[in-house]
């Protein structure tokens, strides 16, 4: 029993050495222009870009298969660093600069069909089928996705609401060069 026991073990041993020795020989390097990418993407998951993630999105476009203004969370200013990154030039006449929306469910018109709740990337949407639905703020992206799939049209999008926590001062720029 107690040399079956040490067999196995030493077994265990001997296999664990030699996954880690292939591990770090045989790796495979990903492309750190995408590791890059990603790094600079906003990492919400939302899907708003056409794609599944943050991670296949860094991947198309450094590729070249995607726009760089394709990220509408990122708005302008991301489209600009990645541009600056890949070096290419770019007309950001055409992208416009949205401000952060969540979804809000009319609880008098929601019928409880639990179509929205299952379209939901983040599982912000809270709920039982055959009653009301209601959206968790902090975990909701602005994908829109709910909205279109709510047969009542019970969901609308909405700018977030200022708190102590996400305010900030409008525009301090501004402020200071009238003191000039």
């Amino acid at each position: 029993m107690i040399s079956a026991i040490l067999i196995i073990s030493a077994m265990g041993i001997c296999m664990g050495t030699l996954l880690g020795i292939a591990a770090k020989y045989l790796a495979v390097e990903g492309n750190p222009l995408q590791q890059e990418i990603e790094e600079l993407l906003p990492g919400s998951q939302c899907g708003q870009c056409g794609y599944p993630g943050c991670t296949p999105a860094a991947e198309a476009i450094a590729e070249g298969n995607a726009p760089v203004t394709m990220c509408p969370p990122g708005g302008k200013a991301l489209a600009e660093i990645l541009a600056e990154k890949l070096g290419i030039s770019i007309d950001l006449s055409d992208v416009e600069e949205k401000q952060p929306l969540i979804a809000y469910i009319h609880e008098n018109f929601c019928i409880g069909c639990t179509k929205c709740f299952k379209r939901c990337p983040t599982d912000a949407i809270l709920g039982g089928p055959k009653q009301m639905h209601a959206v968790f703020a902090d975990a909701c992206t602005g994908c829109n996705k709910c909205c279109d799939v709510c047969p009542t049209e019970c969901i609308e999008m909405r700018p977030i609401q200022a708190t102590l926590q996400t305010w900030y001062w409008p525009e301090p720029i501004a402020q200071a060069e009238k003191v000039t």
